[in-house]
């Protein structure tokens, strides 16, 4: 059964041979924030100072997650978004490493480590989406999305 999120992309779970092909393709950093849920260091994530229309997919899968229009300066060192491209594509877990309760942000139909959430964002959402910029890839407004898993995504919009 296939799952379609109402912005008309497939949320089903890859395989498992989809998986592993999937993980194959990212550098050691990248696993260890995707797959082992860590935190690249503040100030030097390559998407932090992106300005241009585009989307942000997730680095695993290619799943739109954040639009450019959303991003916004948080101050805190990590690209910060105030809404999800979708709300299908990001789902939200209960943290309670590290000796606090924080909400945990990972991709839908990879299950990949992106970031956090936050209740200090700005209107209209009042909501911080503090994400990993090696989480995502970026692609620039009239590209076509990544779709290493063949399912014929759209073109960034």
């Amino acid at each position: 059964m296939t799952l379609m999120s109402t912005s008309g992309f497939d949320l089903t779970p890859p395989s498992d041979g989809q998986r592993t092909a999937l993980e194959a393709a990212l550098n050691a950093e990248e696993k260890r924030v995707l797959l082992h849920h860590g935190t690249e260091a503040p100030f030097c994530g390559g998407l932090l100072g992106e300005k241009s229309p585009g989307v942000y997919c997730c680095r695993e899968c290619g799943l739109p997650l954040f639009r450019y229009q959303t991003k916004f300066e948080s101050g805190t060192g990590w690209p910060s978004f105030y809404a999800p491209f979708d709300e299908a594509h990001v789902v939200e877990v209960k943290d309670t490493a590290y000796g606090m309760v924080r909400i945990e942000t990972r991709c839908a139909r990879c299950d990949s480590h992106q970031g956090h959430v936050f209740p200090d964002g700005p209107p209209p959402t009042r909501l911080r989406y503090c994400i990993n910029s090696v989480s995502l890839q970026f692609v620039k407004e009239g590209s076509p999305l990544p779709d290493p898993l063949g399912r014929g995504d759209k073109i960034a919009d």
